[in-house]
């Protein structure tokens, strides 16, 4: 009796043909389409709250509802008023954060799905280093979306000072969103930098030494970064976004170095039981390759003397 093919037995080591490899593509890439387009269709249910949640925190601090008395506390007077300007803006605005919701909150299911397709090829080293670059990175990429979350309020305050006095300051809504989704992407990548710095280390493309070499270079680049992030006058909110890019940097510093103690200690002991040596292809001259071989000859053959006019007794 011939078994199906879904009651095959799977390699171990996850080799299929080229159609299955299609076959199985065209099945992750299904399931993860298919949690998207559901999470959009909820959040399609509640994209006012979505709105009103990303645009708080520019309200709260620049938004014309506010009193006469807190606006000059707060923006010298000024103030800004979000707007939908055309009549189909509104349902392509709605799509457009139902749709960013549907991507972000069913990122669980489409990074399992590419996870569960890439994971068979890998080694069981390589899954280790996957689970911990990936377990180190949301963590890191979230960090950094709360910083830029904070952040907003005080750049929006900046950012509507430059507007002349008796000018209405109209904020397209679209605008904003974009504005709030770059920040955040551009801060939660920059905390990925010390990621991507241990990361080269592991793989032998720069060293621990070097990469401590550039710390006056990085602090320069890390703090005009933060103050390009941060338009804003009061060096504290800078020296939040720098401080912690900072600390992450010479982690992966120190953490670089012991990772090269640790290689140049293991190459000083020299292979394991079950790894191969290094061959040696120094060529050597024809007088030594004699001697050798005559050296590696077995015992019966390293005389020269004959036996009944033969080199051996057969």
């Amino acid at each position: 009796m011939l078994k199906s093919a879904r009651n095959k037995e799977k390699d171990p080591e996850g080799r299929m043909p080229l159609a299955e490899h299609l076959r199985e593509l065209r099945n992750r890439l299904a399931k993860a389409m298919l949690a998207i387009v559901v999470i959009t269709v909820l959040a399609a249910f509640f994209y006012n709250d979505i709105i009103n949640i990303i645009t708080k925190p520019i309200l709260d601090s620049v938004g014309c509802d506010k009193t006469f008395e807190e606006l000059a506390k707060s923006s010298k007077g000024q103030c800004a008023q979000i707007t939908v300007n055309g009549l189909l803006t509104p349902f392509t605005l709605a799509l457009k954060v139902s749709l960013m919701a549907g991507v972000v909150f069913a990122s669980p299911v489409w990074l399992y799905q590419l996870w569960a397709f890439i994971a068979p090829g890998l080694h069981r080293h390589e899954r280790k280093y996957a689970y911990a670059f990936v377990g180190t990175g949301a963590p890191l990429f979230l960090a950094g979306a709360y910083f830029a979350y904070s952040v907003l309020p005080t750049t929006a305050k900046v950012l509507i000072g430059f507007t002349p006095s008796g000018v209405s300051n109209l904020l397209p809504l679209d605008d904003l969103l974009d504005l709030v989704t770059r920040m955040v992407l551009v801060f939660g990548l920059s905390f990925e930098l010390p990621l991507l710095l241990v990361m080269l280390n592991l793989t032998g493309a720069i060293t621990g030494k070097r990469m401590l070499g550039w710390w006056r270079a990085m602090i320069m680049g890390i703090t005009v970064f933060a103050a390009l992030a941060t338009p804003s006058t009061d060096p504290l909110t800078m020296l939040a976004l720098a401080g912690p890019i900072w600390i992450l940097y010479f982690g992966a510093v120190a953490f670089s170095l012991v990772n090269d103690r640790r290689k140049r200690r293991r190459e000083a002991e020299g292979p394991d039981d079950d790894e191969a040596s290094d061959l040696d292809l120094t060529p050597e001259e024809i007088g030594e390759v004699e001697t050798v071989s005559a050296s590696r000859a077995l015992p019966e053959q390293a005389s020269s003397d004959r036996v009944n006019g033969y080199d051996d007794v057969t």
